[in-house]
């Protein structure tokens, strides 16, 4: 189960001596449940399916991922539904800072997953983390990849 909060960012720490990652991915199937979602993760590609549940102010889903192979993952993305997208991803402590590239260039977006949703709802954010986008839809990598 995965259960997160979705922030934008006011201010980008330095992010000198970060761990990142290189992401690619796009959507099989965002209009129903569950989300397919293929991505390429550094040099891991994976299938990932997510069914959501309703949560005032969190998001909560169960969230599966599958290894593929690269050829998979090729022969997946001519199938997709809509844009590609396409971010650098930093890991600051529990923090997932996400620098959108390309078609979303100039985005930029943190989550934080959490073990409960009382941990959720006591988070207290860094004062470079700004407004609280978890239930705006057009934050959502799904919307994102639909949105023209």
């Amino acid at each position: 189960m995965e259960i997160e909060r979705k922030f934008k960012v006011e201010k980008l720490p330095n992010l000198e001596n970060v761990k990142k990652a290189k992401i690619i991915q796009a959507y099989l199937n965002t209009d129903s449940e569950p989300t397919l979602r293929i991505r390429k993760y550094n040099d891991e590609y994976l299938l990932t399916y997510k069914y959501s549940k309703k949560d005032n102010e969190i998001n909560v889903c169960n969230e599966v991922e599958l290894p593929i192979t690269e050829e998979c993952f090729n022969n997946l993305l001519t199938k997709i539904e809509g844009n590609i997208i396409e971010k650098t991803r930093y890991f600051i402590n529990e923090i997932e800072l996400d620098i959108f590239e390309g078609k979303y260039e100039g985005l930029i977006l943190a989550e934080v997953e959490f073990e409960s949703i009382e941990d959720a709802n006591r988070y207290n954010k860094p004062n470079w983390l700004g407004e609280d986008v978890t239930k705006d839809k057009n934050y959502r990598n799904s919307y994102l990849a639909k949105k023209h």
